[in-house]
């Protein structure tokens, strides 16, 4: 096994976790809880997203939210862009990363972004080289890595071959996304052996919903192959909202719960995000979804702590 020593965690809660919220975050709670984030060690943060407001209102408030955030030199703050309109605001927010978003498969992508996948390369190729030409990092997603709701299972060699054309155009990480949460272990190992033959693992990230309860596993099973980065959401937020039966991202205080009890360090402070997970959850009237902070948080009763 070559199981890294340390773990790099990107939290996409304020992103891709509230856009699947049903309720509207204030931008006042938005900002807080980056903060809360930034404060628990987070150093990567998916902060919003430059998409359409009519589509998917949660993030219509992106460029307020960054415009009151003062982040320190180490925090990386990143923001998902869907074209070169959402690239500009982005570069005139601040921001030190974009991500473009692809699929799969092709169904999927034709439902989420109006294109095939032929296209939505074509579409990212100036965003891509233009972020890269303002000094951005740009990150490429792939959704529906190990399944799709209207095609069923992918095949690992599809995935290989999106995240090949992703790098060609410039994007230094590829994050594969288990959108609806259908991946198990072995199946897990297999996409990576397979994308693996093509790019470095280095430049790989993990994204696993929890649809089936199968993400702390697949990360494990990550692990094992050599993935240092993991994407998860604080309070297990969000969700898919163009995938029929999609729950929540895998939580990130679960994922440090794992990580730190194995031995791999995450420079997380896990009280701090189990406290910034129950700050957003109350604003959004709701118990969080990480098992491992209600175990800790009824341990605190208990003791007579917080």
């Amino acid at each position: 096994m070559t199981i890294p020593k340390r773990v790099r965690i990107v939290e996409v809660g304020p992103r891709d976790g509230l856009q699947n919220e049903s309720a509207i975050v204030s931008v006042e709670a938005k900002v807080a809880l980056i903060e809360k984030l930034a404060a628990a060690g987070l150093r990567n943060i998916e902060a919003g997203s430059f998409v359409s407001a009519r589509r998917v209102p949660q993030m219509a408030e992106t460029k307020a939210v960054l415009a009151r955030l003062r982040p320190p030199p180490h925090v990386h703050l990143s923001v998902l862009v869907p074209n070169m309109r959402g690239l500009e605001e982005a570069i005139a927010c601040g921001v030190r990363g974009v991500a473009v978003f692809a699929a799969a498969s092709e169904s999927f992508s034709k439902r989420n972004i109006g294109c095939a996948i032929a296209e939505s390369l074509s579409r990212y190729a100036p965003v891509v080289e233009a972020a890269i030409g303002a000094g951005l990092e740009v990150r490429g997603y792939i959704s529906c890595a190990l399944g799709c709701p209207y095609e069923g299972d992918v095949a690992p060699r599809a995935v290989a071959t999106l995240a090949c054309d992703l790098c060609a155009l410039g994007c230094h990480e590829i994050s594969l996304g288990d959108t609806i949460g259908v991946g198990a272990p072995l199946q897990a190992r297999r996409l990576l052996e397979e994308v693996g033959r093509d790019i470095r693992m280095s430049q790989i990230a993990v994204h696993f919903h929890d649809s089936y309860g199968q993400a702390l596993a697949n990360i494990f099973a990550s692990l094992e192959m050599g993935v240092a980065t993991i994407d998860s959401s604080v309070a297990g937020l969000g969700g898919c909202p163009f995938a029929p039966g999609a729950s929540g991202n895998v939580a990130t205080e679960d994922v440090v719960y794992m990580l730190e009890r194995s031995g791999i360090a995450t420079g997380v402070d896990l009280a701090a995000l189990i406290d910034a997970g129950v700050f957003i959850c109350e604003r959004l009237g709701r118990t969080t979804r990480s098992r491992a902070a209600l175990a800790l948080l009824e341990k605190r009763r208990k003791d007579g702590v917080g």
